[in-house]
């Protein structure tokens, strides 16, 4: 590899690790770590991704993971607003707000499954998907993960989440819910798959971390130190 696409990653693999100092950061700006192959700063970059997912997943698979989280609060489904207001109009708000905890703590009991999942496309990142994540957008690396991830991820969440749905009382709420609205004037409730919704708003919340501690990654100055990021950027 020429030595300019080197330090393009030594760079990449900084950010993503976070050096303790940005005078550190500046000196490898300008030239690669010696002495360490591509295949070990390309293993710096797996290692690192690998640090920045267990995080998202981390902080998504826990008790209000996704529910205290205002970004990736999953809400009453878009078709149900009609359903939610008449049903808050007649005093029924406690009966909502329940249906909507259940629905993110089914979400939260689903995240933890997604660790392996990111960390196998990992294993299987290629030097050149290394490079493209380096070399483009701050998003880059989440991008390759939705790219590489989703069907599995839909496919590991659905049984999960139909089963904490079941569990949590998700499904329990919904048809109270519908039942309490079907006795509302004006109000129409068609069908609707709700453990489509849930999964798919499970997953739009858990690549919405992956992109904050992508960035925090790429960008942050503090350490984040393993034994092998040790090596790749000296201690």
């Amino acid at each position: 590899m020429r030595r300019g696409a080197t330090a393009l990653l030594s760079i990449g693999l900084l950010a993503l690790t976070g050096s303790p100092a940005s005078a550190q950061f500046d000196q490898l700006f300008r030239r690669p770590a010696s002495g360490l192959s591509d295949t070990k700063i390309g293993d710096g970059l797996k290692q690192a991704l690998q640090v920045g997912t267990e995080k998202a997943v981390s902080l998504t698979g826990k008790t209000d993971g996704y529910f205290a989280n205002a970004a990736i609060k999953i809400l009453m489904p878009e078709r149900l607003h009609m359903v939610e207001q008449g049903l808050r109009a007649v005093g029924q708000g406690a009966q909502i707000d329940d249906f909507v905890l259940s629905m993110n703590r089914a979400a939260e009991r689903a995240a933890p499954g997604a660790k392996k999942i990111f960390w196998d496309a990992i294993g299987a990142m290629s030097f050149e998907d290394a490079r493209r994540i380096l070399q483009g957008p701050g998003n880059a690396a989440t991008s390759y993960f939705k790219d590489k991830t989703t069907d599995q991820l839909t496919s590991a969440f659905t049984p999960v989440v139909s089963s904490a749905m079941s569990e949590v009382g998700v499904t329990r709420h919904y048809k109270d819910l519908v039942g309490t609205a079907q006795s509302l004037p004006f109000v129409n409730v068609s069908a609707f798959d709700l453990d489509h919704y849930v999964v798919g708003k499970a997953l739009d919340g858990l690549f919405h971390v992956v992109a904050e501690e992508e960035q925090k990654i790429r960008t942050n100055p503090a350490a984040r130190v393993t034994p092998l990021l040790k090596e790749v950027f000296g201690r």
